[in-house]
């Protein structure tokens, strides 16, 4: 005997009862899932780093993006930012204690990704190829 597709999501669901309102489960989730963010916790996870090195280390996010990101992150006090009065200034990021314990999460996630991702490549092609066969020419 299977689940139905809506047992399975029930079950999942994040305050245990369908008829539920947020629970503001789905805010938290949004900022800890997003891509940059998790990005950023794995590149903060050794330990303080400045905002180039961040950039350095996460090929293709913006300027502008990592700063919304290390802001969006600060105001939920998951990173904490120390600013030294040099000139210029330097500023640097580091996870707050509320960070640091999303820190082994976010690396079995990562490590998760990292040996899946061929495998999924592999299966989107397939999809994509089936997909086209699929459509009339």
């Amino acid at each position: 005997m299977s689940l139905r597709h809506t047992e399975v999501t029930g079950a999942l669901e994040p305050c245990g009862d369908q008829d539920h309102p947020d629970c503001g489960v789905r805010d938290v989730l949004e900022r800890i899932g997003d891509k940059w963010t998790v990005l950023v916790i794995a590149e903060l996870s050794p330990g303080p780093r400045r905002f180039k090195a961040i950039q350095r280390a996460i090929h293709s996010i913006s300027q502008r993006m990592l700063t919304l990101t290390l802001r969006r992150l600060e105001r939920d006090g998951l990173v904490s930012r120390t600013v030294v009065p040099t000139v210029p200034p330097q500023v640097t990021y580091a996870l707050t204690a509320r960070g640091r314990s999303l820190t082994q999460v976010v690396q079995t996630l990562v490590e998760w990704a990292q040996a899946h991702q061929l495998p999924i490549r592999e299966s989107r092609h397939s999809w994509d190829e089936e997909e086209q066969r699929r459509l009339p020419q």
